[in-house]
């Protein structure tokens, strides 16, 4: 029979992992008794910076807006040709500024591919949008490795 067990992740894994973009989970912490506002998104990557951006629906009606300055977490999942693999990044996230006196904002989003995944009731052209980078406090992830038991 085949077990299953877990391994971490070396930087150099998670980050061929992250690749430059995919789709995770963020969540959004709230009060400490209320479970946290978790919202599928679309990221990307940057490996030299170690940083993840997110373009981050903000619709009228939402509750994103409101939690966007509190502490998250973020998973990413996918299972690959070795097995699963996934990665959780925490912190801050810092809004990105358009500001042309501020580029080195922006400067990470160049390399850096965020999917563009359609999900709304309307066209994306229709919804507001806010770019957010998070360099995480803390960032682990783990590997599936097959035995034989």
């Amino acid at each position: 029979m085949q077990g299953l067990r877990w391994l971490q992740l070396s930087a150099d894994e998670m980050s061929e992992f992250l690749g430059r973009g995919g789709v995770g989970v963020i969540s959004f912490a709230t009060g400490a008794d209320d479970p946290p506002v978790s919202v599928p998104v679309s990221y990307g990557y940057n490996p030299d910076e170690g940083a993840l951006y997110y373009r981050l629906s903000m619709p009228k009606d939402g509750r994103k807006a409101e939690l966007v300055d509190r502490s998250v977490s973020f998973v990413t999942h996918r299972n690959t040709d070795d097995g699963w693999r996934s990665v959780v990044a925490s912190g801050e996230l810092e809004e990105i500024s358009d500001d042309p006196f501020d580029p080195g904002a922006l400067h990470g989003m160049w390399a850096v591919e965020i999917p563009l995944v359609d999900v709304f009731e309307r066209p994306p052209k229709e919804v507001a949008f806010r770019f957010f980078r998070l360099e995480p406090e803390t960032m682990t992830g783990r590997k599936e490795v097959r035995t034989d038991s």
